[in-house]
């Protein structure tokens, strides 16, 4: 097999650094399935690790790319044989182990699941770790007993991928969604995705969270963690649910206990990297059916490998809006 391109995220005395090179498939990491890459996609995770902005990557040098979907060319695990469309994100993929960006991965079995139908390897990287992490934070909180009957669900930075898929999601299944987001720009677009209301975050005093305030939320999907997360915590409805799924604002939450004694507010980590069969295959399944966004063909734009750089500025910057889609070799 010739040499293919591939995206090299790099450290040389403590300086993280990206550039293209050409791979062959044995400087390929060891796994079960080799795959032909159709798509990538960029998430935040992406863009930090590519630039260095965050300390991502745990092994280097590393291709990147956390999400990718494509057609298995080799494999020696049963479960999958060349021609099979697939999809592999998460687990170690473009931080410990190679990545997305590159016309051919190498992955071990028990990281890929079978394209299901319904989606197509382009609309798996309109998804890509992204939705299946919005789907599963829903999945997660409805097995709490939320329901579209119990009020209203937040969900915060919301014009980025996660929030963005998740009020379309949310919303298609009669979800009263309410979308926080710093961008008044953005109103519109949100409203379209099937937020019911927009919320500024400008209009919040983070700067007197109460331990219990008024009970406003039954649901939420909070991508920003600290302030925000203690505020949508004072403000649970009695039984409530949050789904915590990022920290783009902060790490570290100052809260109390108070929601979670005296409203019984449930707080739920969504760790979309390392959830393993059947419960992975489960959630495609539903995003491919039930879960499956709406406005999914209008909310990815596909670009060349070639502009990836450029691309990676626009999430630092906080610039990107909805799903970016890379296209690779195969797609």
């Amino acid at each position: 097999m010739n040499c293919f391109k591939a995206l090299l995220i790099e450290e040389t005395d403590g300086q993280v650094s990206h550039r293209t090179v050409d791979m062959t498939v044995d400087a390929l990491d060891p796994g079960e399935v080799l795959i032909r890459v159709a798509y990538s996609s960029i998430n935040y995770k992406d863009a930090l690790a590519a630039t260095g902005k965050g300390r991502i990557i745990r092994r280097f040098p590393c291709v990147g790319g956390i999400d990718l979907s494509g057609v298995v060319q080799e494999s020696s695990d049963p479960r999958f044989q060349p021609g099979d469309q697939v999809i592999a994100t998460s687990f170690d993929i473009g931080v410990a182990h190679h990545g997305g960006y590159a016309d051919y991965a190498r992955v071990p079995a028990d990281w890929v699941v079978p394209l299901p139908a319904g989606l197509s390897l382009y609309d798996a990287m309109v998804l890509g770790t992204a939705g299946f992490t919005a789907a599963l934070g829903i999945v997660r909180m409805e097995e709490n007993r939320l329901s579209p009957d119990k009020g209203a669900v937040i969900v915060t930075g919301a014009t980025g991928g996660v929030g963005s898929l998740a009020i379309d999601m949310l919303a298609q299944r009669g979800y009263h969604v309410v979308a926080l987001t710093g961008k008044e720009s953005e109103v519109e677009f949100l409203r379209h995705l099937g937020a019911a209301e927009v919320l500024l975050r400008q209009s919040l005093d983070l700067s007197k969270i109460r331990p219990l305030d008024r009970a406003r939320w039954a649901g939420a999907v909070d991508n920003l963690g600290g302030d925000i997360l203690a505020w949508i915590a004072s403000t649970m409805e009695q039984g409530g649910t949050i789904a915590s799924i990022g920290l783009a604002a902060s790490m570290t939450l100052h809260t109390s206990v108070a929601p979670f004694i005296l409203r019984g507010v449930s707080l739920l980590g969504i760790d979309s990297g390392y959830i393993r069969e059947p419960y992975r295959m489960g959630v495609w399944q539903r995003l491919a059916t039930d879960l499956k966004p709406p406005h999914l063909a209008e909310m990815g734009r596909c670009i060349e490998f070639d502009d990836l750089s450029a691309t990676f500025d626009e999430f630092i910057a906080g610039r990107a809006k909805g799903r970016v889609v890379v296209r690779l070799a195969g797609g």
